[in-house]
């Protein structure tokens, strides 16, 4: 998948593909964090932007027979059209993304291109509508057909739901055929987390006294109106860690694979954070520091504690084959040695099937990256050095899945290649299967800041 973006942020002109890993480094204000925002906006409602229209007579076909058969091949050979009408209509939302004025995107563009012969999945689908514990009808493919076979379930007079709801249901799923594999559901943990942490209690009881607000107001004033107005003041990045904050007991009754499957996963977590977090029944959430039996709130843990703690639930409770895990500075209030085990749990990640986009200003997060890349050579030499430095040949990656993109002000071609500009752009930064990434990003810092400590050691006067 490729995303080419213009007029975004500080972002002129710029393109980028996702890869197992990818990852965007360089300085602030140069448009990291607008890209990872509209991307996480995309994947989150690409769907409501996709229109697939559903013939009228297929639905009185199925009314009527009870069965109606359609061609996945027809939409497929209309997935170019779907999609860049889709990126349309999701360019037109960006305000709304980003909780910003309109003007500002006024010039924007966002758009999504897929490799046609990856369009649509040769899988296998089922799915069942129903209401009222009854099943009304089902939608089914074969594994490597294009016949989709729409059943209804019951007796036509027994069918209760809208015909606007049954054709929605079905464009949906045609959605999912032919683009559900292509883009992964996306999690993120925003800079803004560790705020959304410790204020969840409070942003509850204002939601709560909002609500009570809204049912004394004028009744020419329509109170949901008045609650969207209020949400309406934040990112949707920031909105979804927030709802992901005010969920936590419910999320906390569900099982992820990593916990069924990798619990090893978690313990090295927990050892991160020194312990670990505990949601009681009553919704109060805390921190209990490992061998300690002292309970700590959120605002009386360390700053890293709630810095992670999107992270550690999402692992524990939320996590998916085939997820989106978006972090914006994993590095955020982590001393070096956290932040070096860290990537490694996101090299981690990766290798169970977990993609992993991240922004970064950690020049300790990309070297540990580019040693987990450069020790994945099956040669003893390595084996052994990465037995005696504690590597696990787990956190091991190698650099075909990884992205690299600097964020910066590059000289690009424009008019068709004929003519080169200065943008702020996204340049891809070349990543050395022995050496591992050029993040040059940090390195003209570090040696910066090395040529002057050596003059003052041994410049002399």
């Amino acid at each position: 998948m490729k995303i080419q973006i213009k007029n975004l942020g500080a972002l002129q002109q710029a393109e980028f593909s996702l890869g197992d890993m990818t990852i965007l480094c360089g300085g602030n204000n140069t448009g990291k964090t607008y890209a990872t925002y509209a991307l996480f906006g995309f994947l989150s409602v690409w769907r409501e932007n996709f229109s697939i229209q559903i013939p009228e007579q297929k639905i009185n076909q199925l009314l009527a027979e009870g069965v109606v058969h359609m061609d996945v091949a027809e939409y497929s050979d209309k997935a170019s059209d779907i999609l860049a009408s889709g990126c349309a209509a999701y360019t037109k939302q960006l305000p709304v993304i980003f909780a910003a004025p309109a003007d500002r995107f006024k010039e924007s563009q966002f758009v999504v291109t897929v490799d046609a012969q990856d369009i649509p999945s040769s899988g296998g689908y089922g799915r069942r509508m129903g209401a009222a514990n009854t099943e009304l009808f089902s939608i089914t493919k074969a594994e490597a057909s294009s016949d989709l076979v729409i059943t209804l379930l019951v007796d036509r007079e027994q069918v209760r739901i809208p015909l606007d709801v049954i054709t929605r249901v079905i464009s949906d799923s045609l959605k999912d055929i032919l683009f559900g594999h292509l883009f992964p559901n996306p999690f993120i943990a925003s800079a803004e987390r560790t705020g959304a942490a410790i204020f969840r209690k409070d942003l509850n009881f204002a939601r709560n006294r909002l609500l009570e607000e809204m049912t004394k107001t004028d009744k020419n004033v329509d109170p949901m109106d008045l609650l969207f107005k209020v949400y309406q003041d934040y990112a949707l990045p920031v909105k979804a860690n927030v709802d992901f904050t005010r969920q936590l007991e419910t999320l906390a009754k569900k099982s992820s694979f990593i916990a069924q499957q990798h619990p090893e996963v978690l313990a090295d977590f927990a050892d991160i954070i020194g312990g670990e977090y505990k949601v009681t029944t009553n919704d109060e959430l805390y921190y209990i520091p490992k061998g300690k039996s002292v309970k700590l709130t959120m605002d009386e843990s360390s700053s890293a504690v709630r810095s992670l703690l999107d992270i550690g639930f999402y692992l524990k409770h939320m996590a998916k084959p085939g997820d989106l895990l978006m972090v914006d500075e994993p590095e955020l209030n982590l001393h070096p040695e956290n932040q070096r085990r860290v990537a490694r749990l996101l090299a981690r990640l990766v290798n169970l099937g977990i993609k992993v986009f991240i922004t970064t200003h950690s020049d300790y997060i990309v070297k540990e990256l580019n040693t987990l890349i450069m020790l994945s050579h099956d040669k003893p030499p390595l084996r052994r050095l990465a037995e005696r430095e504690g590597y696990k040949p787990e956190e091991l990656i190698t650099s075909e899945r990884v992205r690299v993109y600097i964020a910066e002000k590059a000289s690009i071609k424009v008019d068709g290649g004929r003519n080169k500009v200065n943008r702020h752009t996204l340049t891809p930064a070349d990543i050395d299967p022995e050496l591992g990434i050029e993040a040059r990003s940090f390195d003209t810092t570090i040696e910066t800041m090395n040529r002057i400590q050596e003059e003052i050691v041994w410049g002399g006067e």
